[in-house]
């Protein structure tokens, strides 16, 4: 019998004691599972997930589910980042235990078990310190945090001040809204609300040399970019764009607002789903369906 550590918050200990692990974890090709690693001899490499999981928030902590596998039971073993590519190798519960016992730095490593886990299966439940394993990734002390979108995690501890010791060149933070409808105007769209005209994807407008000239399309496209990173924003300031004859601007203008609770984004959308350009139409769409 092979033996593995399963790491899940300690709020589940009753309910994995009475009925077992439930296969609610995503693995390779969408399979559903659980997620484990074997036991080895040295305390922190078969508890090396501890810190990581904890930083994504658990009910009274994490604790260590010892789960016995028979040796013939087909799991799947590999690297973290192996799994999105499909790179996982289906194997026996013991040829898992034998390939990551014998590497130099299994650190990263995983199995997978592509079914629930039996209440016969769990060997004991037991508390485990909750400062033992990596964060990240695997020697991710002492290099440089990337504060991208995919990489930053909301609202964890010290993320506000550390995207603003590194703020990165796409995803933010964002420059303050003053700054930004400064920006607005500085590119030429210096209209007043619900002066613009019908949008026109012809690249041009009626009124582009009076107080409705629709402004640089590449400076609101950026702007309208950093507006997205924002729960609310000045929607009446914006609503105007909705006119502008750049179609890629409109498109913008549909990402940057639907994730705001600013009362009239519904209304706007609206309007722009009736939009000439197909592009402007398929993202409000998608807005909605998401």
């Amino acid at each position: 019998m092979a033996m593995f550590v399963h790491l899940t918050s300690a709020a589940d200990a009753p309910r994995i004691r009475r009925s077992g692990v439930r296969a609610v974890s995503h693995g390779q090709g969408g399979t559903r599972g659980v997620y484990c690693f074997p036991v080895l001899p040295s305390y922190t490499l078969t508890h090396q997930w501890l810190r990581e999981l904890g930083r994504f928030g658990s009910r009274g902590g994490l604790v260590a589910v010892h789960v016995r596998l028979a040796d013939a039971e087909e799991v799947l073993v590999g690297r973290y980042s192996d799994r999105a590519r499909g790179g996982q190798a289906t194997v026996t519960a013991a040829e898992a235990v034998r390939r990551i016992s014998g590497l130099a730095d299994p650190r990263g490593w995983e199995v997978f078990v592509p079914r629930a886990i039996r209440p016969r299966e769990v060997h004991r439940v037991r508390t485990a310190p909750q400062v033992v394993g990596w964060r990240y990734f695997p020697d991710a002390h002492g290099t440089r945090p990337c504060t991208c979108f995919g990489c930053r995690v909301r609202g964890g501890y010290g993320a506000r001040r550390l995207r603003e010791r590194l703020p990165h060149p796409l995803d933010g933070p964002p420059p303050p809204t003053r700054v930004l409808l400064a920006r607005i105007e500085a590119a030429g769209a210096v209209g007043t609300p619900g002066d613009a005209g019908t949008p026109s994807d012809a690249g041009t407008s009626s009124n582009a040399d009076g107080p409705g000239n629709p402004g640089d399309p590449v400076a609101l496209r950026e702007a309208l970019h950093w507006f997205g990173m924002r729960r609310r924003g000045p929607l009446v300031r914006l609503a105007r764009l909705s006119a502008h004859p750049d179609p890629g601007v409109r498109e913008d203008l549909v990402w940057a607002v639907s994730g705001w609770s600013t009362p009239g984004v519904a209304e706007l959308l609206d309007r722009l789903a009736d939009d000439p350009h197909p592009d402007v139409r398929e993202a409000v769409e998608a807005v909605r369906e998401g």
